[in-house]
């Protein structure tokens, strides 16, 4: 044992330098683990609850999905967390006389911060709405199963969006209609 430590003293004095730059390069790599570990906890949390109303033309929106309160059929996208994808589906019935295709457009982004004010800035640069139709033809009253894609940003600007603005939760309409082109 006694060897093995002065074996490691006279190693550390011939080799000043290298032991130096361990250390600090060891160091450096604890201090930037920490501080992107620190970063990264932020964002993990970073959750927000969101809500898609349903708008519909030519077209009946019904079952999957879709809730009914009021009279008015929204979609509840759970808790949405940046960089991930949420699918929800449900059946939409052509009400038109004649074949149509079916267009999807999401509008009116709204974000509410923690004392559920309206925040600035609409967020659609940062969220996605697709779904797996690939509009063919539907024929007067068919009925078709769709999943509807909700695809938030891990954008680092979208992240500094949110917390910057204490963002919690978001709405917008879901805009389903009935299209002869």
């Amino acid at each position: 044992m006694k060897y093995l430590f002065t074996s490691l003293i006279e190693f550390l004095r011939r080799s000043k330098k290298t032991a130096l730059l361990i250390l600090v390069v060891a160091a450096i790599t604890i201090a930037l683990s920490t501080t992107i570990s620190m970063f990264l906890s932020r964002i993990n949390h970073l959750r927000i609850p969101s809500l898609g109303t349903i708008h519909t033309f030519g077209v009946e929106a019904y079952g999957g999905n879709i809730t009914l309160k009021d009279g008015i059929q929204y979609v509840d996208w759970g808790t949405i967390y940046p960089g991930t994808l949420t699918n929800r589906s449900l059946y939409l019935q052509s009400k038109s006389n004649i074949e149509a295709i079916f267009i999807l457009e999401a509008a009116n982004w709204t974000c509410r911060d923690s004392n559920d004010n309206i925040v600035t800035d609409p967020i659609n640069n940062y969220m996605n709405l697709t779904w797996d139709y690939t509009a063919t033809q539907i024929s007067p009253g068919e009925a078709i199963y769709v999943t509807l894609t909700l695809q938030a940003s891990s954008d680092y600007s979208f992240i500094n969006y949110l917390i910057t603005n204490n963002v919690t939760s978001f709405s917008f309409e879901i805009v389903i209609y009935a299209s002869e082109e």
